[in-house]
């Protein structure tokens, strides 16, 4: 029986050049005189190119990856035709590409599935997922695929070829190419282990890469305010109006535990009155979607009532004319410095110093803390939470108190 034709073929197309003058590299999968053809996420100049040879002749960096990527990607083609020459599949160049592009059901790609999970997950932002989530998994496969790319000369890769030595490889690669804080490393590789663990349920992937291997988290001290500090830039007069902006902002979160994001979207209907008069926060977290229920102290409201004409709030239809994060982060260095704080001030120590100082240390439950917080459980609120000095001081004097008054007791008796 004669053997049916099976190649794979490079080529430029010089008639279709990108912006910066190069030519796209293309592939051709030929079998049995049928061809499929893709075009590479790759290009090259079109005088390096060498028809003959199916590469560039160029020295450079570029070229030599390029050579490299074509290579490796010469030898995945085959390695897919041998493998389903060996299943006993139905072969075709339609076949190959499929199982190429993780399209074959059982031989799926590690990016197909990563994205289709993300995809999935980004349906179900408001419900079950919140934006930051969603963006972060899509953040992972991002440079979960620059891995891939730059140590596998791949775009792609079967999730059978998924090892521990890529999830090694890409713990490293988050510390040392993207700089990540431990902890944000062990975020992104949960979202790595997440996206494995569904390949392994739905049977797409028999061995773990995640096995044996384990991620430890460290304690990070939140750092927040003393009282003293708060009321110092509460009171202290600014004569630039965009550092005065920033301090109410600041000091409304400080009162209410609100993150950046939520008062950054704060709106009239968030506010509501109960039936003694009193003034409310209830609104549902961006982040979460947990519902807060905050009551308003006198503070917050100067706050509102010094903002409630003012043109930007009521053209957006929202309680305070909140400049963008990185602007209030950069002005509360300036705030820090003008009021002779030391510590490094952003939107979210206005989060931690309410949980701590005006919450905790005032003998607020743990638990209507989380409430207003918007926590779903008080575990989450104890990161947040501080034991400070004077509440030491505070219990440890009523032990004092209790001691003699016993110690007086006995002496009269």
């Amino acid at each position: 029986m004669e053997r049916k034709r099976f190649s794979v073929l490079f080529f430029i197309k010089r008639s279709k050049l990108l912006k910066n003058g190069e030519a796209p590299v293309r592939v051709r999968v030929t079998y049995d005189r049928l061809y499929v053809e893709l075009q590479l996420k790759r290009s090259v100049k079109v005088p390096l190119w060498s028809q003959e040879k199916e590469k560039s002749t160029g020295k450079d960096r570029n070229s030599v990856e390029l050579n490299h990527y074509i290579d490796a990607l010469r030898v995945k083609f085959y390695q897919i035709y041998q493998d389903l020459e060996l299943e006993g599949k139905i072969i075709s160049a339609r076949a190959i590409v499929n199982r190429y592009q993780g399209k074959d059901e059982t031989f799926k790609s590690l990016h197909n599935v990563f994205k289709e999970h993300n995809d999935n997950c980004r349906k179900l932002i408001g419900t079950d997922y919140a934006d930051i989530t969603v963006r972060r998994y899509d953040n992972c496969l991002k440079y979960l695929m620059e891995l891939v790319r730059r140590d596998y000369k791949v775009d792609d890769m079967l999730l059978r070829e998924v090892n521990g030595e890529l999830v090694r490889k890409f713990d490293l690669y988050l510390k040392t190419e993207k700089h990540c804080a431990q902890n944000t490393v062990i975020r992104y590789m949960k979202c790595f282990k997440k996206v494995i663990n569904l390949a392994i349920a739905n049977e797409w992937l028999t061995k773990n890469p995640f096995a044996g291997i384990k991620f430890h988290e460290v304690e990070v001290n939140k750092q927040f305010l003393s009282q003293a500090e708060i009321n110092r830039i509460w009171q202290k007069e600014f004569r630039i109006e965009r550092l005065e902006l920033v301090r109410d902002v600041f000091i409304f979160c400080v009162y209410t535990g609100l993150a950046f994001i939520d008062v950054y979207n704060l709106r009239p209907e968030h506010v509501s009155e109960d039936s003694n008069g009193n003034l409310w926060i209830v609104k549902p977290r961006e982040k979460t979607n947990n519902l807060c229920n905050i009551p308003l102290l006198s503070i917050p409201k100067q706050i509102l009532e010094k903002y409630k004409d003012n043109p930007y709030c009521m053209d957006k239809g929202t309680l305070l004319p909140v400049p963008c994060n990185q602007k209030m982060n950069s002005y509360l260095k300036e705030i820090a410095d003008l009021c002779g704080i030391k510590k490094n001030l952003t939107t979210h120590t206005a989060r931690h110093s309410f949980a701590s100082v005006i919450a905790l240390a005032n003998n607020v439950s743990l638990p209507n803390v989380a409430k207003m917080l918007g926590h779903s459980s008080t575990r989450m609120t104890q990161h947040y939470a501080k034991v400070l000095d004077q509440t030491i001081l505070r219990d440890m004097q009523y032990v004092e108190r209790k001691i003699s008054f016993f110690s007086n007791f006995n002496a009269e008796l």
